[in-house]
């Protein structure tokens, strides 16, 4: 297993829709262009081409960032992946300027 970082990939709709069926179940398709063209930036983690984890770094036009729809397909859950993407998220963050980077949490969601 090779997992490959990219830095603002701009994957294409059926792509991200379905890693997002894939990692959430039930997912109405979407376009994706509008939120990832606002974005501070975005990191998808790929293994072979296909992307198989992704995070998006929202921010407010200043110095704060939000880490939003953080998810990894299933069957490379557990493995570090979502470590190692957040960590990039950080990194680009603080490259982009933010000096906070803020992240939700909803306690039914830890085991994920």
């Amino acid at each position: 297993m090779t997992i490959e970082l990219c830095t603002d990939p701009f994957p294409g709709n059926d792509q991200m829709n379905g890693l997002w069926a894939e990692a959430w179940g039930e997912h109405t398709p979407r376009d994706f262009s509008g939120v990832l063209s606002h974005s501070l930036g975005h990191v998808g983690a790929y293994d072979e081409g296909q992307l198989i984890s992704f995070v998006n770094v929202a921010w407010d036009g200043g110095i704060h960032a939000f880490i939003l729809d953080t998810c990894v397909h299933p069957g490379w859950r557990r493995r570090g992946v979502a470590t190692r993407l957040e960590k990039a998220a950080e990194t680009l963050a603080r490259e982009r300027g933010a000096l906070w980077l803020h992240v939700d949490f909803e306690a039914h969601l830890a085991v994920f």
